[in-house]
């Protein structure tokens, strides 16, 4: 299992931006990487992916304003969020999958396709 850490959550006011971290041990030749979040009460919802081809997946609610990127010198997945708003106020947790399963998982961003996950970190977007 691989162990992923999340940092660079925290609080912005509307139309503010920050970039979310994950720390990724090591990445398999075949991999999908993504961002989840996640709201008390809603369901999980996937907002990004990226594929070892460097292949980008997003969430219609966060197209435009979002940026998923991997750092592969620093095993460091991102994701870059601008023009927040209120209704991205959630948990944001890094997921991955090394498996058979890391294309599909990156094309349908559901989050039961992903082995591996983070403990997540808060946004919080408040004027």
């Amino acid at each position: 299992q691989v162990q992923l850490v999340e940092s660079g959550g925290g609080t912005v006011k509307p139309g503010g931006s920050l970039r979310l971290a994950c720390k990724v041990p090591g990445l398999s030749y075949s991999y999908c990487m993504a961002w989840f979040r996640h709201v008390p009460g809603k369901e999980r919802e996937g907002v990004a992916a990226i594929d070892s081809h460097r292949a980008t997946t997003y969430a219609d609610s966060v197209k435009g304003r979002f940026t998923i990127s991997l750092e592969y010198a620093f095993n460091t997945l991102y994701l870059q969020m601008n023009n927040l708003t209120a209704e991205d106020t959630a948990m944001y947790y890094c997921a991955a999958e090394g498996g058979q399963g890391w294309y599909r998982a990156c094309r349908i961003l559901r989050g039961a396709d992903f082995a591996d996950w983070g403990q997540g970190t808060q946004v919080t977007v408040s004027a």
